[in-house]
């Protein structure tokens, strides 16, 4: 595994973030990475809270914030406007929520995508509209409990790699900070990579899944144990590869954790491992098609 490096931090101390965020701690070593030749777009989300009020700024490097709906068109502006000025080394990264990803922003994202926009895309999945009250948004999985389905979410988490991953994108890849050293390496392939590049970054809420106030880093981890969020990545719409093919926990491990899942009859723990099984098995088919399409 690489070692990870320290690097001069791109996310300064004293920003808004709740104690604990795991949001914060995947942006602060994002940015690392990415380092100061970068400019970032950061729709209205809890990244937004993060970053400040312009002409505030809790980042080291220049920051855009456009409407919800306008990330990845925002960054299409910006990449032209760098490249007209000669500046094609210079990093734009979106910096967006799943709520901005996955709902408001998809049509947006899928039209940069479809025109290979040089840009890297980081999704912050808190798997709901934190920043606002912990509403649900299509990330949001099955029976979770939110201020918006306090019953228990009725339908299932969208796929928003596999989505992505259709479009035929140069690299589309899960990762979380409970995998840091994993996240670092896509950090830093994606960033070596032109076009259009997607990461989308698992990030437990304290606050929204009902966690310990340290328990988010656990969640992060448990979540790629039990299999409820593979880490893998695509190249080319077509390449699959699993980074973690271990899964030494059930389901119902990480469901424990969360208060947003509390009071979950048997039946509908055992329906989740279903769920996740069959996702699981979905990959692995992928994966085993793009092996069998290597052999000589």
């Amino acid at each position: 595994m690489e070692r990870i490096e320290r690097r001069d931090p791109m996310l300064c101390s004293g920003h808004a973030a709740c104690p604990g965020c795991m949001e914060a701690l995947s942006a602060r070593h994002v940015l690392a990475r990415m380092g100061p030749d970068t400019m970032a777009v950061i729709p209205p989300s809890c990244m937004a809270i993060i970053a400040g009020p312009q002409p505030y700024s809790s980042l080291r490097i220049p920051v855009y914030q456009p409407t919800l709906e306008a990330s990845a068109a925002a960054a299409s502006g910006l990449r032209r406007a760098l490249d007209a000025q000669g500046r094609s080394d210079t990093q734009v990264v979106v910096l967006a929520g799943d709520g901005g990803t996955y709902d408001i922003g998809l049509q947006c994202l899928s039209s940069a995508a479809e025109r290979n926009e040089d840009m890297l895309y980081v999704c912050l999945d808190n798997e709901g509209y934190m920043n606002t009250g912990a509403q649900k948004s299509s990330s949001t999985p099955l029976f979770a409990r939110t201020s918006s389905t306090p019953e228990g979410k009725p339908t299932r988490k969208k796929n928003l790699t596999g989505i992505m991953a259709a479009h035929g994108v140069p690299y589309a890849a899960t990762a979380s900070v409970g995998f840091m050293d994993d996240m670092l390496r896509k950090v830093e392939k994606a960033k070596a990579i032109r076009g259009f590049r997607i990461l989308t970054l698992l990030v437990p809420c304290i606050d929204g899944w009902g966690l310990d106030d340290d328990g988010g880093l656990q969640a992060a981890r448990y979540a790629v144990e039990c299999g409820a969020f593979p880490l893998y990545e695509v190249e080319d719409g077509s390449r699959y590869t699993l980074n973690y093919s271990l899964r030494p926990r059930k389901v119902g491990d990480y469901l424990a954790l969360q208060k947003r899942y509390r009071g979950l009859a048997e039946a509908e723990v055992a329906a989740l491992q279903a769920e996740v099984d069959r996702g699981w098995e979905w990959l692995m088919r992928l994966i085993q098609a793009e092996e069998v399409q290597a052999l000589p």
